[in-house]
């Protein structure tokens, strides 16, 4: 079924903040025309959209359901990342130091650290731009036991105000899922993720998961799979408002994360990410550079940074938050995410007579 657009009027917003750029009354406008496309493409969606985009020159902000909740996914990658930099900053650690992998760290997924066994030492450089730039989990899961999550948590609640709720380890949000099915699955291990992912369909790694548990199949909970993730998604676990994970972005882009040079460091990192080719990035003109991080699970698929063009020369970033949540294709909603990038491209925010 298509959602109507104004399906929530309270969310669909379009946001005229003060700021020096717009206190003349004369404002840029890109703002209507690019609200009008994104409620155009929300109507055409089997699934939901969510759009936050600020231009962080004038202060200017369009927003689609972006005071809801929304699944991250990978994209609770950046502030692990921000945590484990901060740790560069005060000395505790360094891009080349060393960190043994342990058995519990694995987690399935994309990247290069599980080519590695327990005991391999890895660098903290290496693992975090395989965590940023490949979405590897083993890596980000190192990198949490590294900074602690503590420390992650607390460095979201001291950047972002309100609105995002508790971040954990990606090898837990498998077990929470699994757990839907039988509560022995807290206890799963690093590689029993890994085994239950070579499973490819979901009657085989719910065969999988019974084998692993040593339980009969009968005795995991009647429901498919896609429904344990569905209940998962509703604790809220790992989630954020658009707006919120915007505020994070913008707390980067604005210095206030991390000190210059770290900060120059991550974002040229983000910079350089291998994933999401086909989505906002495949709609942004060519000339666009895009510091951004996605995030991708069942049905939710999210694409988040920060864009610069050699029209709009030394001024702030774009900032663009999105994400499309119950479309069983990946395809239509990577499409989705790329018409975004058009949307916003056909606006003229991107261009430099949106400085004016």
């Amino acid at each position: 079924m298509h959602h109507r657009p104004l399906l929530y009027p309270a969310l669909v917003t379009l946001a005229l903040l003060t700021s020096p750029a717009s206190a003349d009354g004369q404002r840029p406008g890109w703002q209507e025309p690019l609200l009008e496309r994104l409620q155009t493409l929300a109507a055409k969606q089997d699934g939901e959209l969510g759009v936050y985009v600020k231009d962080l020159h004038s202060n200017l902000a369009v927003t689609l359901h972006a005071k809801e909740l929304w699944y991250m996914a990978s994209g609770i990658k950046v502030p692990v990342a921000i945590a484990v930099l901060r740790g560069v900053e005060r000395g505790d650690w360094n891009l080349d130091s060393r960190l043994a992998l342990a058995a519990d760290d694995f987690v399935d997924g994309a990247g290069s650290t599980n080519q590695y066994g327990p005991g391999e030492r890895l660098s903290v450089g290496f693992l975090l731009e395989q965590m940023i730039i490949y979405s590897d989990n083993t890596a980000t899961d190192r990198l949490i036991r590294l900074a602690g999550l503590d420390a992650v948590n607390a460095l979201v609640g001291e950047l972002v105000s309100e609105g995002f709720e508790p971040i954990t380890t990606l090898g837990d949000v498998r077990r929470h899922i699994y757990r839907e099915l039988h509560p022995s699955a807290e206890h799963l291990g690093g590689r029993d993720l890994l085994r239950l992912r070579q499973a490819r369909k979901d009657g085989e790694r719910l065969d999988r998961l019974a084998s692993l548990l040593g339980v009969p199949r009968k005795e995991l909970a009647p429901i498919s799979l896609s429904t344990a993730y569905a209940n998962y998604y509703r604790s809220n676990l790992n989630a954020a408002r658009l707006s919120a994970y915007g505020e994070l972005l913008e707390r980067l882009a604005d210095g206030q994360a991390l000190g210059a040079e770290q900060t120059r460091y991550l974002l040229g990192v983000m910079g350089r990410v291998k994933t999401g080719s086909k989505r906002i990035v495949a709609g942004l003109p060519d000339d666009a550079r895009f510091a951004h991080k996605t995030g991708t699970q069942r049905e939710r698929i999210c694409d988040s940074g920060l864009i610069e063009t050699p029209a709009r020369g030394s001024a702030q970033p774009v900032l663009i938050v999105a994400c499309v949540q119950g479309e069983p294709s990946l395809a239509k909603a990577e499409r989705s995410l790329r018409q975004v990038g058009e949307a916003l491209t056909a606006s003229g925010v991107l261009q430099r007579d949106a400085l004016n």
